[in-house]
């Protein structure tokens, strides 16, 4: 006998911010960068969802309950001269891996981003996450290996704004 789940998206809320901080703290333990996570129920509350707010954010249930998540904001293409849809995390926990949830998220986004007229649907993945990377092939994503992702934080963020 095969049990059915029901699997749905809904467009997260403030009220989401403890969940979210806790689906983006169990992402960075798998990525093994716990330490590098600065967020707090409080600054997601604000960034997200606060008059000043850029990304979006929606949470993947599955039988009624949070089950995962996904942030993006939008980019822009000067060569398109449109916006892009920029998929800053996606996450399903553990449990839910294999359910299609993540699919079904990568969908959901893609339906967004058609819809908001964007030229583009991209994303980062660490080159060692294979079972990411087998979904995303899976859809008919392909990685662009001739492009080098640059970041300034901290220290050298603040002295090249200093300067």
């Amino acid at each position: 006998m095969v049990l059915a789940v029901l699997i749905s998206i809904r467009d997260a809320v403030a009220e989401d911010a403890t969940t979210i901080l806790r689906f983006i703290t169990e992402l960075a333990i798998y990525e093994k960068a716990e330490h590098e996570v600065e967020a707090t129920v409080e600054l997601l509350q604000e960034s997200l969802f606060g008059p000043r707010a850029t990304a979006r954010a929606v949470i993947c249930e599955v039988d009624g309950k949070p089950a995962g998540f996904a942030v993006w904001f939008y980019n822009y293409s000067t060569w398109q001269a449109r916006n892009g849809l920029y998929l800053e995390d996606l996450y399903v926990s553990p449990e839910h891996r294999g359910s299609g949830a993540g699919k079904l998220l990568l969908k959901h986004l893609a339906r967004v981003a058609l819809a908001d007229g964007c030229g583009r649907f991209e994303w980062s993945v660490l080159d060692w996450n294979e079972p990411a990377i087998r979904v995303y092939e899976s859809i008919g994503a392909e990685p662009l290996s001739e492009w080098t992702r640059y970041r300034l934080t901290g220290k050298e963020l603040e002295a090249l704004a200093a300067d």
